[in-house]
């Protein structure tokens, strides 16, 4: 967890030519993300995105599978990632809704600058076809067979 942030920075530094997208959780973003320092310092115009759901997912749904409705250290206090990457002087923005992605894409990379999209969605989607809610169920519904 944590390397993709600054190995898509060492990737664009390497091919300046070649896009480089970084796409992390965001509990793998904050274990490196004051490296959009170093993307601004050396104009590394890398697109960061950043899933935040708020946890450690992986850890959450190991969590859930194994000891279910006993969550321990997975809860994250977020900051505003899109504001964050503003303040280290990327473009930044907020997308809630799948159909807003395209064009956030599409202007992350046309401003010339490295930039950040962040993704938010909600901590029941833990998997594109499973929620926590129905992965705690199964999970309860075996301990008791």
């Amino acid at each position: 967890m944590g390397y993709g942030v600054p190995a898509a920075i060492a990737a664009k530094l390497t091919d300046r030519d070649r896009t480089v997208i970084a796409f992390a959780g965001d509990g793998c973003f904050m274990m490196n993300g004051q490296e959009l320092a170093t993307a601004m310092q050396y104009d590394a115009r890398v697109v960061f995105i950043v899933v935040n759901n708020g946890m450690y997912g992986t850890i959450r749904m190991h969590q859930e599978r194994t000891y279910p409705g006993r969550v321990s250290g997975t809860a994250l206090a977020n900051p505003d990632f899109a504001a964050l990457a503003q303040a280290y002087g990327l473009h930044g923005e907020v997308v809630e809704n799948t159909g807003e992605f395209a064009s956030a894409f599409e202007r992350s990379v046309a401003s010339g600058k490295p930039a950040l999209i962040e993704i938010r969605i909600d901590q029941e989607a833990i998997t594109p076809k499973m929620s926590l809610s129905a992965m705690r169920e199964q999970a309860l519904a075996a301990q008791k067979s």
